[in-house]
């Protein structure tokens, strides 16, 4: 029976549509947030998916183009792959959601959520974010929840909760916090230096209202939701376990594990499962499930010793980061360059400088932001973790480590006044054991420094970790983890941010939440690290962003015209800027407020390019002296063209001081000229002297 429940958030309605739609799904829920629509299902396959050892859950987000009125660009004229926002909107539901699953369960499960409508007062993510925990809560599907998702803004030291689309754009904070019933269990920010306590506040101020959406959740769960079904469990028998530590003991697998290198701990599993095999060759159906079953060994090895011996498997200290080293300049010819190594995580950051042209449009439901002029992008290849695999493009991982660091920079750069760039930042891993997104951030930086991009402060990235016990009271936080304390721990939070806040939060878990407690003191860990690692490694390698920009890259002259001129500059259909880019070899960009970006590679063709424009956007005054061509021959006098698409007259008798009786004796085509101007002709036009121009006079627009 469709039933619709609905409760006030953030002074706008949420509604939701239970049984009206799609109702072939195991859950599905359409979702009303103001004239935001969005149709969110939740699907799970009838049987375990064969031959895995992890879940297979799938989260999409599509956007439909006609949800704000447009029609997709392009030859198909329909939506095609994901966009970059559509896929960290499906990460940002994946993560709060994964760890709610029973971790045996091994039938496909897709998430997906359907934007119809977009109301710019309403955000569509927030509406899917609620509707696949709704979705999910209803259905027949296993799943610990509910869940639920907001969004806090800080606008002049305000909070918003759930900032509109304008909002958003203004705000020091972009925060999103999942929470259950009683823990914070998902973390994802981007911010202008936010400090610590302020965005530990703003944490929780989320969480509040999560609450309230929980107890709404409640609501329609005790009224639709569907009795979960049963499954078939893909847990490792406990007389496995029970055999395996017969044959390779528990101080076996400790010495096993406990190494600072990672392939010789590999190559120490492998020896380790070596034997097992052996001892099992006659059990089929423990072999099936060995390479899981020695998995789980490991993490029950590795969680003891850092919980009750606090021994970390590199030898390190709870609060110790691996080695650092840091330099600059390692690649010649790129616009800038630096590289990063954290023990045996190294990346290696490439800046690319270009003009504003080049910056990345975006065709995307969010109508405020159409282009942005800083990418960052990180490429994670098979061999930087000693594997083979072909590249096929970035995937989600991917991308989510690229707008992380993208995110975590933004605030620090300069204005497009202050340096007219589009800046590209690709972030090569060339070693991976653990962070390589936080060692992105620091790389990132110190090549954007060596670039010359004046940046405001130089940003570092770390990463806490966490294991658990049986009680709250019970964890550990581990500072700087590797993989290995990745795998087999509670929770990766990456914290980047300048000496003076925060710039970018993204925390992961896998477990059913992290009580204020942890949340504070990852927090504050990740302080004392990073002040560590910006003062003494990556202040140590470059102090201060360069003076200028590298050789190799192109250089900029920025001038202001009178945004009246700018037709003028433009010219009919493009041609008088177009006929001064083919004169000179620059490229320019005007923006609305009149702002021109002259780039180029030789100074001197960038000085005449800005020579013309200035000539152009100047209002002409008698007794200005210019220097042209001669385009034209009349039997009166010459034209003289002074800039592209602008051209004066000397008449016959004012281009020598001695009478003339034919302009060809003096002047032909092509000839260049200096000139002073005489005001305008009963015609309009601008009237030139050749001979009232005093000795040594050169062009004004110089």
């Amino acid at each position: 029976m469709y039933k619709s429940y609905s409760m006030e958030l953030a002074g706008r309605t949420l509604t939701v549509d239970v049984n009206r739609v799609a109702k072939q799904a195991n859950g599905a829920v359409l979702m009303h947030y103001g004239d935001t629509v969005v149709l969110s299902t939740a699907t799970a396959s009838k049987e375990p998916r064969e031959g895995i050892d992890f879940f297979p859950l799938s989260v999409e987000y599509e956007e439909k183009m006609y949800a704000v009125g447009k029609i997709p660009g392009g030859f198909n004229k329909r939506e095609g792959k994901a966009s970059e926002h559509a896929i960290l909107t499906s990460r940002v539901i994946d993560r709060p959601m994964r760890p709610l699953f029973p971790k045996d369960y091994r039938n496909d499960v897709t998430l997906n959520n359907m934007v119809m409508s977009v109301d710019p007062q309403c955000n569509p993510e927030i509406a899917a974010m609620l509707g696949s925990s709704i979705s999910t809560c209803i259905s027949d599907i296993p799943f610990d929840g509910p869940c639920a998702t907001t969004q806090i803004g800080l606008i002049n030291g305000e909070y918003i909760i759930n900032p509109t689309l304008a909002q958003k754009d203004i705000s020091d904070l972009q925060l999103t916090v999942a929470s259950t019933r009683d823990k914070v269990i998902m973390i994802e920010a981007g911010a202008n230096e936010i400090p610590e306590a302020k965005m530990i506040e703003a944490i929780y101020k989320a969480h509040e209202v999560n609450q309230e959406i929980i107890a709404f959740i409640d609501k329609i769960v005790a009224e639709c939701g569907k009795e979960k079904h049963s499954y078939e469990s893909c847990a490792i028998p406990e007389e496995l376990f029970a055999a395996m530590k017969e044959i390779v003991p528990q101080q076996e697998m400790e010495e096993a594990v406990f190494s600072d290198d990672k392939q010789t701990r590999e190559a120490n599993i492998s020896a380790v499962t070596d034997k097992l095999k052996k001892a099992f060759a006659d059990k089929e159906e423990w072999l099936a499930v060995l390479g899981e079953a020695v998995y789980q060994y490991q993490k029950k090895t590795v969680r003891k010793m850092i919980l009750k011996d606090h021994k970390r498997p590199d030898g390190r200290a709870i609060t110790q980061i691996r080695p650092l080293a840091a330099e600059t300049d390692i690649i010649p010819r790129v616009h800038g360059s630096a590289m990063f190594t954290r023990g045996q995580t190294q990346i290696c950051t490439i800046t690319t400088l270009a003009p504003l042209s080049e910056a990345q449009r975006l065709d995307g439901l969010d109508e405020f932001e159409t282009s942005k002029r800083y990418m960052h992008h990180y490429n994670f290849p098979s061999y930087s973790v000693g594997e083979t695999k072909p590249s096929r493009g970035p995937g989600r991982r991917e991308i989510g480590h690229g707008a992380l660091a993208e995110r975590a920079l933004v605030p620090v750069l300069p204005s497009e006044e202050e340096f007219p760039y589009a800046i590209r930042t690709v972030s090569e891993t060339f070693e991976s054991n653990g962070s390589t997104s936080q060692a992105s951030i620091c790389a990132s930086t110190m090549s954007l420094m060596a670039a010359g991009v004046p940046i405001k402060k130089p940003v570092a990235g770390i990463s806490c970790g966490l294991v658990t016990g049986e009680t709250d009271d019970d964890y550990l936080v581990l500072t700087d983890i590797q993989g290995l304390e990745d795998f087999f721990g509670d929770m990766d939070f990456k914290v980047a941010g300048t000496h003076d806040g925060i710039t970018a939060i993204q925390m992961d878990i896998k477990i059913h939440g992290l009580t204020r407690p942890i949340v504070e003191e990852a927090i504050a860990r990740t302080k004392e690290a990073r002040e560590y690692i910006l003062t003494e490694v990556m202040e140590k390698c470059i102090a201060a962003p360069r003076a200028t920009v590298g050789e190799f890259a192109p250089k900029i002259i920025q001038l202001q015209i009178d945004p009246q001129k700018i037709g003028d500059v433009v010219g009919q259909r493009g041609k008088t800027i177009n006929t001064i880019i083919e004169r000179t070899g620059v490229k320019i960009d005007i923006t609305d407020e009149g702002f021109v970006s002259i780039c180029g590679v030789e100074q001197k063709s960038m000085d005449e390019a800005a020579r013309m424009v200035k000539i152009i956007a100047t209002d002409f005054e008698e007794g200005q002296i210019f220097t042209g061509k001669v385009v034209s021959i009349k039997e009166f006098g010459a034209f003289i063209e002074f800039a592209p698409g602008k051209e004066g007259m000397v008449h016959i008798s004012k281009i020598c001081r001695e009478r003339i009786n034919r302009v060809e004796d003096v002047l032909t085509l092509g000839d260049k000229v200096t000139v002073i101007c005489t005001g305008k002709d009963k015609m309009g036009r601008m009237g030139f002297s050749m001979k009232d121009v005093p000795k040594g006079s050169r062009s004004s627009a110089k």
